[in-house]
């Protein structure tokens, strides 16, 4: 139960690439960062390799790290991320890729919010729930529920709101209202209702694209990206719920979200073991990440016991042991998951750790 809760398998749903965060944001673990999960770029390598090009390159040239194709969990600045999707989709010719990739995309993203979301009561709840604890995830957008742009009787609008100094991606939009859609026709476990589709931009793709996608009338020029649907669907009950489940989830997200906790030492854990790979394992970044001084830092963890270092090291053992025993990665790409500057430093961490080589550590599974 408590891996479940602690990330590693748990289904999940709601994870468009470019997410949403709402008032809940007193505590952010990336106070002047805007990153997101790996995780929004599942489905992209399939889907470049099926169109005949080379993920790895795009990624270069958006100066995203390629590991990041291929796991759910590092933190990327979420201007490589759109870039990513912006690139490929120059170099295929597919300005449709963004559904291509949101076709794609399954609900393993979310880790314990997604046990939160699907044991939800109703879709309602899922949503708020969603719009509550997505901070986790990226700080960029916000989605509320808001009157319909039409007008239509009983009908409203689930709506991104983005940033105002932000360019409008086409690509990050179509991958991310794709995916709600998709998610939300996962939870209802079928068709919601969908009346129509609202474009902020004007795509490239023809409009036909779109239309096959989600099934309704989409149309272009509006002040944001936008589902039409149902204002009743707020209320739709989930069905095969687990309350204890969400109670359990959700506590586990109230803790990541305490702010100012008592205990400094698991917040620290958990950013550096969220931007190992992709931020400098340094307590100056670290500390910049939950907008205290390093000296502040350190001073809290000796408090506690432990320091910085050891910390890192700590999180760098647990990781390290996770690679190598649940994948075939190789030992370079692993050492830099770990933000180690060369394979032979994971080669002496692990003798340090386990008196033992990496190839040995992988061969005991």
């Amino acid at each position: 139960m408590l891996d479940l809760i602690s990330g590693g398998h748990a289904p999940s749903v709601l994870s468009p690439p470019t997410a949403l965060l709402t008032s809940h944001d007193k505590y952010l673990t990336l106070h002047d960062m805007s990153v997101i999960r790996s995780a929004g770029l599942r489905g992209f390598r399939a889907t470049v390799a099926e169109l005949g090009g080379n993920a790895e390159d795009y990624a270069r040239a958006a100066g995203l790290p390629v590991a990041a194709l291929d796991t759910d969990d590092l933190l990327v600045p979420d201007d490589a991320l759109v870039a990513v999707l912006d690139i490929a989709a120059t170099a295929l010719r597919r300005p449709d890729l963004g559904l291509l990739v949101a076709a794609r995309q399954d609900l393993g993203l979310l880790g314990p919010l997604a046990l939160a979301i699907q044991n939800s009561p109703t879709v309602g709840d899922a949503l708020d729930c969603t719009s509550r604890y997505l901070f986790v995830h990226t700080r960029s957008l916000e989605l509320v529920l808001t009157d319909d742009p039409r007008g239509a009787h009983g009908i409203a609008a689930l709506r991104y709101e983005l940033p105002r100094t932000a360019p409008i991606s086409a690509q990050a939009v179509d991958l991310s209202l794709g995916f709600l859609h998709r998610a939300i026709t996962f939870l209802v476990s079928g068709p919601y209702g969908l009346r129509g589709v609202e474009l902020p931009h004007t795509p490239r793709a023809p409009l036909s694209a779109y239309e096959d996608f989600f099934g309704v009338p989409v149309r272009t020029g509006s002040t944001a990206p936008m589902l039409r649907l149902p204002r009743s669907l707020a209320t739709t009950p989930l069905t095969g719920t687990d309350e204890r489940l969400r109670q359990l989830a959700l506590a586990y997200l109230d803790e990541q979200s305490a702010g100012e906790s008592t205990h400094l030492t698991p917040r620290v854990r958990s950013v550096i073991a969220q931007s190992l790979g992709t931020t400098p394992p340094e307590i100056g970044a670290i500390a910049r990440l939950i907008n205290i001084h390093p000296r502040t830092l350190q001073r809290r963890l000796t408090r506690e016991g432990t320091t910085f270092a050891d910390i890192l090291d700590d999180v760098r053992r647990h990781a390290a042991r996770r690679y190598l025993t649940t994948t075939e990665m190789p030992m370079s790409q692993i050492a830099a998951l770990l933000g180690l500057s060369e394979q032979s430093a994971l080669s002496r961490c692990c003798r340090r750790w386990w008196g033992s080589t990496p190839s040995a550590v992988r061969r005991t599974t």
